[in-house]
């Protein structure tokens, strides 16, 4: 499904305050998904966690190497792929339902031309065939009684699930979640965790989720991918095939992953890979 080969990539001179290019965040890095695989990326304050998730996503470039998704160079954002970010970035003068099509809305008006929406409806799932509306969404989500509000009348949780009505709607194959449950209340952030692993399994989704959450690595990732401070030269890969089983999180396999995480990350025992 995603084959990373040999990327290097840093930001351009005038990114920074001042001028100077930065090192690169990945130098010759390889490392590959397979499709329907559940990953978590973790690592400290500016490893290179989004930036990976922006350059699977098209919306960055390699400097040298390929990305390839699907047996495909990636040379831009793909119509197979859907990304949900931190401030969910919905449209605060639309309604819930407005937000929800809005994708479905861009694929008509441009129609299959496989830029925007695919030249085929490529799949259909258990819970949603083929052509589902986003309403099928709503209701999924038991957003239909806040259907008609603006994102600022309703809550993070909503909010966050009104975003993801509207990326599943557009039947993704690949779904990029970048610290999408960070700013949420504990209670609601496990929900949608629980749900996120729920959509992943029934959807047979490849999942790539960035976090800076020990804790929430360990209960989304099957794999999980560890950065480190830059240059990252080689994938830092932990294997944690339980996650996704019920009450893993109140397992000793559980406490045992996370311990293993937070030794791996602590600064004292310099940088991996």
């Amino acid at each position: 499904m995603i084959a990373v080969e040999s990327l290097t990539f840093g930001y351009p001179p005038g990114y920074s305050a001042d001028d100077t290019p930065s090192p690169p965040i990945f130098d010759g890095f390889s490392w590959s998904a397979a499709r329907g695989d559940a990953w978590a990326v973790l690592g400290p304050s500016g490893c290179g966690k989004s930036t990976l998730l922006a350059l699977l996503a098209g919306l960055r470039f390699p400097t040298r190497g390929h990305i390839c998704i699907d047996g495909q160079d990636l040379t831009r954002p793909r119509p197979q792929t859907g990304l949900i970010i931190q401030d969910y970035g919905l449209l605060p003068w639309a309604t819930v339902r407005q937000n929800a099509e809005l994708g479905l809305q861009v694929r008509r008006f441009y129609g299959p031309d496989g830029t925007h929406a695919p030249r085929v409806s490529h799949r259909s799932t258990g819970f949603a065939p083929a052509g589902a509306s986003a309403e099928a969404w709503l209701e999924r989500f038991g957003l239909l009684p806040v259907a008609g509000q603006y994102p600022g009348q309703i809550s993070g949780g909503q909010r966050q699930r009104t975003a993801i009505a509207r990326t599943l709607a557009l039947q993704p194959d690949l779904l990029l979640m970048d610290e999408p449950f960070s700013s949420l209340d504990a209670p609601t952030r496990e929900s949608l965790q629980n749900l996120t692993l729920e959509l992943q399994s029934e959807q047979r989704l490849t999942l790539v989720m960035v976090t800076h959450t020990i804790e929430e690595a360990a209960i989304l990732g099957k794999q999980i991918l560890l950065l480190n401070q830059p240059p990252n030269l080689s994938p830092v890969i932990i294997h944690n095939p339980d996650a996704g089983q019920p009450d893993y999180r109140y397992s000793s396999a559980f406490l045992d992953i996370c311990r293993d995480l937070r030794q791996r990350m602590e600064p004292t025992n310099g940088r991996q890979g």
